[in-house]
């Protein structure tokens, strides 16, 4: 590994023999690759347009790195890996993004269509903003759906919350899966964990204290729900601040400033009664980044990617979910309805 963290080619991950085998597209700060990877998959490739983001994961893992459009990808030097995964960009479907749909020259799906086809990846995972399940895309849904069972998949919709698997945080997301016969049988959707995620307070308590903040126990009591969603945004709106008006109105509550993003934890001269703001590294654990996964970049660029992550525990349950049909763990189990989850069958 040189200087600025990046391997060498004799140091890039080599799938065992019998390993589930991935390509992630759009990958951001690796919080999709982080889960897939806790779940067993080894990541061929890594595909990623922003810079900052390509840092952090050569940083983080001796991943092979593609830096670069996803257009310029030639899935046919990944022919036959178990996985296809990524979180295409939301902008196209999401109400910051004005929903342009298919529309938006940001739509990846077309791309990541094409990947599919050249690959003939076993499964395929794909998350965007729960904006691509309203009824405003039922045609769309239904052209991806179509190409994706002319290709010999079966395919599932649901939206998915990051708090059922432990994140602490308000986060739905819509989620696609897909999976050839005859592993497609065995898939099931993974439950969410018993009880409550952890609250704001409980997961950044030690954090907020760390410093020497009076404050923190008191803090840490006060802030007994979980975050509202982190919006990152993009690199032609949004800064280093935790969202919109309604989202720093529940941060206030919870005695949080979401006016900005501190440099550092408070320290022992810190007000007691005084609001404080979350660091990057808050920020990632409630994102359920673990501590030692380092976002590299100046502020603004590390918040973002924290912001635009897919939270690693939902991505580690999702990959066990169809790491298990893959290798036949779950063949006993009934059969998924095979069109969408029961959530989406009344269109909500």
């Amino acid at each position: 590994m040189d200087e600025r963290g990046v391997p060498g080619p004799e140091a890039l991950e080599v799938p065992l023999p019998g390993a589930l085998t991935s390509l992630e597209i759009c990958a951001g700060a690796g919080g999709q690759a982080l889960g897939l990877e806790q779940a067993g998959f080894v990541h061929e490739a890594v595909v990623e347009i922003d810079a900052d983001a390509c840092e952090t994961l050569r940083y983080n893992r001796e991943w092979k790195v593609i830096e670069g459009d996803v257009a310029n990808v030639d899935g046919r030097a990944y022919a036959r890996i178990d996985l296809v995964a990524g979180g295409v960009p939301c902008p196209p479907f999401s109400i910051a993004g004005k929903q342009l749909g298919q529309d938006d020259e940001r739509d990846l799906f077309p791309q990541a269509l094409r990947l599919i086809d050249e690959i003939r990846p076993r499964a395929v995972l794909l998350e965007n903003v729960r904006g691509l399940g309203t009824r405003r895309f039922d045609a769309y849904r239904t052209q991806v759906l179509g190409r994706l069972r002319a290709l010999g998949h079966e395919t599932w919709w649901d939206l998915v919350h990051a708090s059922d698997h432990g994140v602490p945080q308000l986060r739905p997301r819509f989620v696609l899966v897909a999976i050839r016969p005859p592993w497609a049988a065995a898939f099931r959707w993974p439950e969410p964990l018993p009880g409550p995620p952890p609250t704001v307070g409980e997961t950044l308590r030690d954090l907020m204290g760390s410093r020497g903040w009076p404050g923190a126990e008191a803090w840490a009591r006060r802030a007994t729900g979980i975050a509202p969603t982190i919006v990152g945004g993009s690199k032609k709106h949004g800064g280093p601040d935790l969202g919109p008006t309604r989202a720093r109105a529940a941060w206030s509550d919870m005695g949080v400033n979401g006016l900005g993003i501190a440099d550092e934890v408070p320290g022992p001269d810190f007000p007691v009664g005084q609001p404080p703001k979350l660091t990057i590294g808050m920020v990632a654990r409630l994102q359920g980044f673990p501590d030692d996964w380092k976002i590299t970049g100046r502020k603004t660029a590390a918040y973002r990617q924290v912001g635009n992550a897919f939270p690693p525990p939902v991505a580690q349950a999702l990959g066990t979910a169809i790491a298990a049909a893959l290798t036949g763990a779950a063949a006993a189990a009934p059969a998924t309805e095979t069109r969408h989850h029961a959530s989406l069958a009344s269109g909500t």
